[in-house]
């Protein structure tokens, strides 16, 4: 469904639309569920590129995205880029 969804916002809006971006960075939740880590880090990737373009570095949206790109990197062993996005 993440899919279909993010297809038809791409189409829709565009790649960097914000709505397309939380689908994007619902996607890579997703993928961590799974266990489909350097899936979930592309898309948390892609996501949060998008939005320090589109809202800044601050804005709780773009936070989300390091949050969970912090618990990723835990995940993976990557402690000292899991540090950096805590």
């Amino acid at each position: 469904m993440y899919q279909r969804a993010l297809q038809g916002y791409e189409k829709a809006w565009g790649p960097d639309h914000t709505s397309t971006l939380e689908t994007v960075n619902n996607l890579g939740i997703l993928y961590a569920d799974q266990g489909k880590l350097d899936k979930a880090e592309k898309m948390y990737q892609r996501a949060l590129q998008g939005k320090e373009k589109a809202w800044g570095l601050e804005h709780t949206s773009t936070l989300d995205t390091v949050n969970n790109l912090g618990i990723l990197y835990a995940a993976q062993g990557k402690l000292d880029e899991a540090e950096k996005m805590f």
